[in-house]
């Protein structure tokens, strides 16, 4: 695996090194927050192997190599502490560099993330994995069916809904394979209690691939950790842009 990833910077100001999610990308995770984020902040955007610029990676993906491959990108972007924004898969390779680089992170945003996988997650993984394989068109549409809430799902009007279809399926990156892998083998249960810097937890509790159940765990696991609820399933980008921003947005003004 790269010992770093390609990344953009966007502002300036404290470090913010974001963390995206399995089988995306920072601007297709982070895209809604990113010019709120970067007019007070240093917005490093690094993109997991496989995903944007990054080489796809030759061999699974683990992950305390992704961690430190994420602290050594801000060190490239010439970022010294920083706090990490993670977004679903992100949100156990923000706590693993928390404990991994405990000098270097400063503080950690955890949205529609999991300490493990439970059994819908390893249920949905597997699916994933599986139509991977296959026509991209039908992973579309597994993902589409999982990722989003009910009422923004139902929206949709046919024509939208097959323009979403299309556009996800055109959109999925190369190293998803091993992303998806990561997802199912990623615990950080055991670090939670170890994170002593200010946490924010954001839960999505219309989510049908990671639960809100699995935030409220880890908001509990994290000593001090606040938690958020939003409605939204779990393309918070796409569904709850303003109250993730709301969110994150006062955080970071108690916190940087």
């Amino acid at each position: 695996m790269v010992e770093q990833f390609s990344y953009t910077v966007k502002g300036a100001g404290p470090g913010i090194v974001l963390a995206h999610g399995g089988g995306g990308g920072s601007e297709a995770n982070f895209g809604p927050l990113m010019a709120d984020l970067a007019a007070t902040h240093t917005v490093v955007a690094p993109d997991l192997p496989g995903s944007g610029a990054t080489p796809r990676s030759t061999v699974p993906l683990e992950l305390d190599a992704v961690a430190d491959a994420l602290v050594a990108t801000a060190d490239a972007a010439g970022v010294g502490r920083f706090t990490v924004l993670g977004y679903s898969l992100g949100t156990a390779v923000a706590v693993r560099a928390a404990t991994r680089h405990p000098d270097r992170v400063r503080g950690l945003v955890l949205t529609a993330g999991f300490a493990h996988p439970d059994n819908r997650i390893r249920l949905a993984v597997r699916v994933w994995r599986a139509l991977l394989e296959g026509d991209r068109e039908t992973l579309a549409r597994f993902l589409l069916t999982v990722a989003h809430g009910t009422p923004a799902l139902e929206a949709m009007g046919p024509d939208e809904l097959e323009r979403a279809v299309a556009d996800l399926a055109a959109s999925v990156p190369e190293g998803s394979p091993e992303q998806v892998d990561l997802v199912a083998s990623v615990d950080t249960r055991a670090d939670l209690a170890g994170i002593s810097v200010p946490t924010l937890v954001v839960a999505a509790t219309l989510d049908r691939l990671a639960g809100p159940a699995l935030s409220r765990e880890m908001a509990a696991g994290i000593p001090g950790a606040e938690l958020v609820e939003v409605e939204s399933g779990h393309l918070v980008a796409a569904e709850a842009p303003e109250a993730w921003r709301a969110a994150v947005r006062a955080f970071l003004d108690r916190h940087s």
